[in-house]
C-alpha cells in the first residue's frame, strides 16, 4: 500500500497532459480520481482506461469557470467516496501573443480559466476540507510564475497570480491541517500551445518547446507532494527539463 492508497484526489483539465497523467499516476498509486474537464469524450476514455486496470474514478464535465460545476464535483467526490483529500487545480489556457496583437479576447479567457478557475476550486474546496481538519491543495502555475518572456505578458500575469494565491492560501490555512503546495512545470508536453492563435507566438513556441519534459514527470512530482509525512508541507516545486 501506499500513502495515496484511498485518498480521494480531484483534478482538473484532467482530459489531456498534466491532468491525464497525473490522474493515471495517482490512480496506479490507489488512490480514488475525480476528473473533470470540458471534453467528456476524452474524460469517458480515460475513466475507461483507468478502470480497466482496477482504478475506481469519477468522472464530472467541468468548465472551472462555472463555480456551480466546480462545487458540483466536490459533492460529487463526497457522495461517492465520503470525502475530498485533495485538489488538483491543474485546468489552464496559454493562447500567447505579443500585447500589441490586442487579442482582448484570448487574455479574458485566460484570466477566467488560470486565474478564476484556482479560486473556484478553493472555494468549493477549501470548506470541505476545513470540515475535516485536513487535506491539501496543489495548484499548477508554470515557470511563467517567476519569469516573463514576449507574447506572454499576460499568461504569465495570470500564472503570477496563481502563485500569489496559493501562498496566501497555504498562510492563512496554517495550522488546520490543510497543505498547500505550487507547483511550476518548464516546457512540458501537452496541448496548451494548440490554442496560440498568433503566428509569431507559435514560431516562438515552436523552437522553445523543442526539449520538453513528459506530463508524467509533473505527475510524479505531484504524487511526491502528496505523498508527503502529515508533518512536511511542500510549499513550491519548480520542475524544468534538464538541457
Amino acid at each position: 500500500m501506499t500513502t495515496l492508497q484511498g485518498k480521494t484526489v480531484i483534478i482538473t483539465g484532467a482530459s489531456s497532459g498534466i491532468g491525464e497523467a497525473t490522474a493515471r499516476e495517482l490512480a496506479s498509486k490507489g488512490a480514488h480520481v475525480v476528473i473533470g474537464a470540458r471534453r467528456l469524450e476524452k474524460l469517458e476514455a480515460l475513466a475507461s482506461s483507468l478502470r480497466e486496470n482496477g482504478a475506481s474514478v469519477a468522472v464530472q464535465q467541468l468548465d472551472v469557470k462555472d463555480l456551480d460545476q466546480m462545487r458540483a464535483i466536490v459533492q460529487l467526490a463526497v457522495d461517492q467516496f465520503g470525502r475530498v483529500d485533495a485538489m488538483v487545480n491543474n485546468a489552464g489556457l496559454m493562447p500567447l501573443s505579443p500585447l500589441a496583437a490586442l487579442k482582448i479576447e484570448e487574455w479574458n479567457r485566460m484570466i477566467d480559466v488560470n486565474i478564476r478557475g484556482v479560486l473556484h476550486g478553493i472555494a468549493a474546496g477549501l470548506p470541505v476540507m476545513k470540515e475535516q481538519g485536513v487535506g491539501h491543495f496543489i495548484n499548477v502555475a508554470s515557470i511563467g510564475a517567476y519569469e516573463v518572456t514576449p507574447t506572454a505578458a499576460v499568461y504569465c500575469a495570470t500564472k503570477y497570480a496563481v502563485r500569489a494565491i496559493t501562498d496566501g492560501l497555504r498562510q492563512e490555512v496554517a495550522g488546520q491541517g490543510i497543505r498547500v503546495t505550487l507547483v511550476s512545470p518548464g516546457v512540458t508536453e501537452s496541448e496548451l500551445a494548440e490554442t496560440i492563435t498568433d503566428n509569431e507566438a507559435k514560431e516562438l513556441m515552436i523552437e522553445y518547446r523543442r526539449t520538453a519534459l513528459p506530463a508524467s514527470a509533473i505527475a510524479r512530482s505531484i504524487a511526491y507532494a502528496l505523498e508527503q509525512p502529515a508533518n512536511i508541507d511542500v510549499n513550491e516545486m519548480v520542475i524544468r527539463p534538464r538541457v
